[in-house]
């Protein structure tokens, strides 16, 4: 345009620039309303879209405010094309940040939906963030008229050199990839090293492993380390899992009884505690005649790896209280001593002490 600026041409533009501020703020209000509803949903879609769009359109209609107060101006041509590039870029910048977000976080949903845990894979997430974005780059770089062919060229030549460079951290990030490709460790598995490492997985990210122990300290391990190890997987096939636990009664007992009571107690325990298996049917299994007792095996089942210590406990403290209720016997450890007596001048005389027992007894127990 070639006519002189006026005030009423500023007028019209400052009425556009703050409306599309005003607007801008008052969808920004209704966006963050919509998304507290859609938090109470069970769905997650709609806060993935949600919050992609309380990204992308406040920046829209606040370009569309600023284009109509450029239209409003009377700007040279030269200025005019500008202003436009400018904007049009503004948008191409926000769509990339909110398509790579919602693309980001449909990800994630899609992560912890299959694992069933909060927990969190950030290796994938990380890398379609980064390829949406990159497309965007791409296209903004495109929309302001500078080849993109060039650039590309130039990447293809220097991603040797940065190859060699960060050599151990791309060998992290394709072992990462290979092991959640592979589904042979997931977030929420419980696993264990050959190296004594065990925990759950808390996330896979582009370089490390973290591993939540039971004491809940984090051990951080390097992908290349995780994919190269020995590691056993207690989720895999399945979570359930058997549970031994050892234990014995003297040689006075009658072995269909404890049989027949341990098996009561631990149907009990299945039954009753969290983290058993109801459906599970206990077994007793006796296998070696020890020093002073004889040794068996009780065949339990727990839902989950890290159940297996309430199940334990609740099962010892409830058998040692049936096995006093039903007169059956804990023998101590026994052992037969033999003194020999040398005088001089005399001949040697030997003599055998009775059993002894540990001078420990617990009350109404007997040897």
């Amino acid at each position: 345009m070639n006519r002189a600026l006026t005030m009423h041409d500023l007028m019209v533009a400052g009425a556009w620039v703050a409306a599309g501020a005003v607007a801008a703020l008052a969808l920004r209000v209704a966006l963050r309303w919509i998304g507290e509803r859609a938090t109470r949903t069970r769905w997650d879609g709609d806060d993935i879209v949600v919050t992609a769009l309380r990204t992308a359109v406040p920046w829209a209609v606040l370009a569309a405010g600023a284009w109509a107060a450029a239209a409003a101006l009377p700007l040279q041509h030269a200025v005019d094309r500008t202003v436009n590039q400018v904007l049009v870029a503004l948008l191409i910048l926000a769509a990339s940040v909110a398509a790579a977000r919602m693309v980001a976080e449909t990800v994630r949903s899609v992560a912890q939906s299959r694992s069933g845990v909060a927990a969190s894979a950030t290796i994938f997430v990380n890398i379609t963030r980064v390829a949406v974005l990159a497309m965007g780059g791409l296209v903004l770089l495109q929309t302001l008229g500078i080849s993109v062919a060039p650039l590309i060229t130039a990447l293809g030549v220097g991603g040797l050199a940065v190859a060699l460079a960060l050599q151990d951290t791309l060998a992290n990030l394709f072992a990462g990839v290979h092991i959640l490709a592979s589904k042979t460790v997931q977030p929420g598995d419980y696993i264990r090293l050959s190296s004594g490492e065990e925990g759950y997985v808390v996330d896979i990210n582009w370089r490390n492993t973290v591993v939540r122990q039971l004491s809940d300290n984090l051990v951080i391990i390097p992908n290349a380390k995780l994919a190269g190890a020995i590691a056993t997987n207690y989720h895999q096939p399945e979570q359930q899992m058997s549970l031994i636990v050892p234990a014995g009664v003297g040689y006075g007992n009658d072995l269909e009884h404890v049989e027949r009571v341990t098996v009561e107690v631990a149907g009990e325990v299945m039954a009753g505690v969290e983290g058993g298996v109801p459906a599970h049917e206990p077994a007793v299994r006796f296998h070696t005649f020890g020093e002073s007792r004889i040794d068996f095996n009780v065949i339990l089942r727990t839902s989950e790896y890290g159940e297996q210590y309430r199940i334990k406990h609740e099962f010892l403290k409830r058998l040692h209280r049936r096995y006093q209720e039903e007169g059956i016997e804990i023998s101590y450890p026994t052992r037969t001593v033999m003194l020999r007596q040398e005088e001089s001048g005399k001949g040697t005389a030997e003599v055998a002490l009775p059993r002894q027992r540990d001078t420990t007894q617990a009350p109404g127990q007997r040897i």
